[in-house]
C-alpha cells in the first residue's frame, strides 16, 4: 500500500501532444496510490461472501473504490476535449486503452515508428563542429523515442555507436581507454565525460596558440618601428627648436635671421640686418 505520507505531485496535464512521456508520468503515478493494477487487469472485486467479517466488507468497498479513484485520476489528466472521447468509459481499463488506440495507434503503426526511430539512429554520425556532449544528446534523444515505444536498448549499444562513429580526431583518447579499461562495459557518462575533458584541453591549448601567435605578428609587426616621440629628428629640426642667438625666437636657424646687430646690408650700408631681409632693396624693385 502506498505511504499515507507520501503525496506525489500530479502528472502534468495531457494535451494530446507527448503521448508517451505522459504515460510513463502517469502510470508512476497510479502505482504510488496502488491503483495500476485496477487500470492494467480490470478484475471486478470478488462479491462479498455470505456473513461477511467488517474487515471484509472494508476490504471490499476499498477495492471498488480503487476504482473509481483511478478513473478520476485519468479523467483529470485530460483537458475537456480529450475526455469527452473517454466519458462513456465505464472502467479505467477501458479508458486507458482508448488513450492508447487514439494516440498512440494501433501495433501496426508502432512498429512502424520503431523502424524509422532504428534507421535514424543507425544514420547518426558527429559532425565536425559538435562538441561530444551535443552528439551524445542528439543520440539519447533517439534512443529515448525508442524506449518509449516499449523496445529494449541498453546502454552498451550506445556506447558502441558513440566509439564507432566519433571522428579520427578522439581515436587517440579511445586508444588510451581502451589500454585502461573494457570499453563494452564502460559507462555512457564515464565515456562522454572522458572525451569531453579532451576537448577541453584541445580548446585550451588552440586558443593559448591563437594568442601566441597574435602576440608574435604584433611584436614583429612594431618591432625596430620607433615611435614618432622617440624618433631622432633630422639636424635642421633640431636646430630649428633652439632659440635664435639674435631674437631670441625659435624656428629659424640664426643664419637666416631677419634681425643680426652685428651684419651690414651690402644693400643699404645699415647695421642690424642682412640684405636678404633689407626693406630698402624691397621697395627699390
Amino acid at each position: 500500500m502506498a505511504s499515507s505520507n507520501f503525496s506525489p505531485a500530479a502528472p502534468q496535464v495531457f494535451n494530446g501532444e507527448g503521448y508517451h512521456i505522459w504515460v510513463v508520468k502517469m502510470k508512476t503515478y497510479l502505482q504510488a496510490f496502488d491503483l495500476w493494477e485496477v487500470v492494467n487487469s480490470d478484475v471486478e472485486p470478488e462479491p462479498l461472501r455470505t456473513n461477511p467479517t467488517v474487515a471484509q466488507i472494508r476490504q471490499h468497498a476499498d477495492e471498488r473504490t480503487k476504482r473509481h479513484k483511478a478513473m478520476s485520476c485519468i479523467q483529470n489528466s485530460v483537458p475537456d476535449v480529450i475526455f469527452i472521447g473517454i466519458m462513456a468509459c465505464e472502467s479505467p481499463k477501458q479508458a486507458w486503452d482508448k488513450l492508447k488506440e487514439e494516440f498512440q495507434g494501433t501495433e501496426r503503426t508502432r512498429k512502424q515508428q520503431l523502424l524509422n526511430f532504428r534507421r535514424e539512429f543507425e544514420n547518426l554520425k558527429m559532425k565536425e563542429e559538435e562538441t561530444v556532449k551535443q552528439y551524445s544528446d542528439r543520440i539519447m534523444a533517439v534512443v529515448n523515442s525508442i524506449r518509449l515505444l516499449g523496445e529494449q536498448f541498453n546502454e552498451a549499444r550506445v556506447v558502441e555507436k558513440v566509439i564507432s562513429t566519433l571522428p579520427e580526431r578522439y581515436e587517440e583518447k579511445i586508444s588510451s581507454l581502451e589500454d585502461s579499461r573494457d570499453l563494452t562495459s564502460i559507462p555512457l557518462t564515464e565515456l562522454i565525460n572522458a572525451l569531453y575533458a579532451q576537448e577541453q584541453r584541445r580548446a585550451s591549448r588552440l586558443e593559448e596558440h591563437q594568442e601566441g601567435a597574435f602576440q608574435a605578428k604584433t611584436n614583429t609587426a612594431y618591432k625596430g618601428k620607433k615611435t614618432w616621440k622617440n624618433r631622432p629628428k633630422p639636424d635642421a629640426a633640431r636646430s630649428n627648436d633652439q632659440p635664435c642667438r639674435h631674437c631670441k625666437r625659435p624656428g629659424h636657424p640664426k643664419e637666416k635671421c631677419w634681425f643680426n646687430p652685428d651684419a651690414v646690408c651690402q644693400h643699404c650700408k645699415k647695421k642690424g640686418h642682412v640684405e636678404r631681409v633689407c626693406k630698402s632693396k624691397a621697395k627699390s624693385r
